[in-house]
């Protein structure tokens, strides 16, 4: 695979007292006549002294130590154990506190998921991260995926396909660690302007003149230093490159790029980015911020009802590229789909876990390309179109709507009124008119 930004080895070594009694003394002096003790009764009377200590001393000790005893069995007559406090669950790793006793009451705007109050109160003073992931089969596993609320998939050139991830809602509770990160396309930029200045992620990205001058874009957009957080300008330690970061194997450089979600909320806190936008100055005029939530509607969801069907989805991108077929197999137990890319289970590094959604969409767009030497392609995502929808077992005929580049993406029924989407991660595949998809 061929990219414009070429990473030389500069950049890349860049991003990484005792008190005694006193004794008594009697003074004489020579007027004075030495007293002659009575020595017989001095002895007389310091045997008897002698023998009333012999009888005194274990008499006081006894004495003692009856005195220690009953204070001992005292003090266990009127000490109670305390009732055992119960103290519900709690992950040690958690960035907040969260228990398994508090209610799941709160809705993701991105994937209508059930969370904790606790959950919502954190990520309300942020937005979301739109991040680009390689999906090359030496990228494998990547890191984070399974805690993106959102996933679009697409074809970045050469039938080789890459990963925008959405993370919000479920990356709240605990830093996850995002791999590899790569290169800014036009069509995922497109597709992140549905979500109001999401906080844009990327290495680099294409540059070449033309309709698919991604980095241009950005700048044009005016999101460049702003919402846009280009590993370019921003570097160690946000970005760091982990050449260990699958143990045992060799990685090469382009497939180690490694950042982390706090991290990347930290750039958008310094740069004023919160849920709030920073305020702008127009000639001597400011205009205040915005919430990013303020005019986005989102999807419609509903609770999950599993179906005891069998189904298994299949597709491809390009013909011959078999690294990049998927299979999804859906779970009638959890009302999950499961997923394979080139013929193996696609897992999360961090995790070790499967990655499963609730949705599975499936959008067919116009495909434009290779249209430069660096063999970039273009998807228009916008417009409308004709999508499939799988989810709780069944699969739904309907169709996509993007009016503008900063429209949301909608999902249409037959009759053109909103599509209900199931609760949970949510996964689209962005696929060229007239791909076959099986199911």
């Amino acid at each position: 695979m061929m990219e414009k930004i070429d990473l030389n080895q500069q950049q890349i070594n860049q991003e990484n007292s005792v008190v005694g009694e006193p004794s008594m003394t009697v003074a004489t002096d020579a007027t004075t006549p030495a007293v002659q003790p009575h020595l017989g009764r001095e002895r007389q009377m310091s045997k008897k002294t002698n023998d009333k200590w012999l009888y005194a001393i274990p008499v006081a000790v006894l004495g003692l130590a009856f005195l220690a005893g009953n204070f001992i069995f005292q003090k266990k007559a009127i000490v109670t154990e305390p009732e055992p406090e119960t103290i519900a669950e709690t992950d040690e790793n958690s960035l907040l506190a969260i228990d398994s006793s508090m209610p799941k009451t709160e809705a993701c705007p991105l994937n209508g998921a059930m969370y904790t109050q606790v959950e919502k109160d954190s990520w309300s003073q942020r937005r979301p991260l739109a991040v680009m992931i390689e999906n090359t089969p030496e990228a494998r596993p990547q890191s984070g995926l399974t805690n993106a609320d959102i996933v679009f998939e697409a074809v970045a050139e050469g039938g080789i396909t890459r990963f925008m991830a959405m993370y919000y809602c479920d990356a709240q509770k605990e830093e996850i660690t995002l791999a590899p990160i790569r290169s800014a396309r036009t069509y995922y930029i497109d597709l992140a302007s549905g979500f109001n200045l999401p906080m844009y992620v990327h290495v680099g990205g294409a540059n070449v003149d033309g309709p698919t001058n991604a980095l241009g874009q950005i700048a044009d957009y005016g999101w460049a230093g702003e919402n846009d957080i280009n590993q370019f300008s921003v570097g160690y330690p946000t970005f760091i490159r982990d050449y260990n970061r699958i143990p045992g194997v060799e990685i090469a450089t382009e497939h180690t790029m490694t950042t982390s979600t706090e991290k990347l909320w930290a750039v958008a806190t310094k740069r004023g980015w919160t849920n709030m936008s920073p305020d702008t100055t127009v000639g001597k005029k400011t205009i205040a911020g915005s919430d990013w939530q303020d005019g986005y509607t989102g999807w419609t969801f509903k609770d999950g009802a599993s179906s005891n069907a069998s189904q298994t989805i299949s597709y491809g991108f390009w013909s011959g590229y078999t690294a990049f077929d998927v299979k999804w197999d859906y779970d009638p137990s959890t009302n999950l789909y499961a997923r394979t890319n080139g013929g193996s289970a696609q897992t999360d590094l961090n995790n070790n876990e499967q990655i499963k959604v609730s949705d599975v969409i499936v959008m067919f767009v116009d495909e434009t390309g290779p249209i430069n030497e660096q063999k970039h392609m273009l998807y228009d995502v916008t417009g409308k179109g004709k999508a499939i929808l799988f989810a709780d077992g069944k699969a739904q005929d309907i169709t996509w709507s993007k009016k503008t580049r900063e429209s949301e993406l909608e999902f249409l029924d037959s009759k053109g009124k909103a599509v209900e989407l199931t609760r949970g991660k949510i996964w689209i595949s962005v696929l060229a008119d007239g791909t076959t998809v099986n199911y």
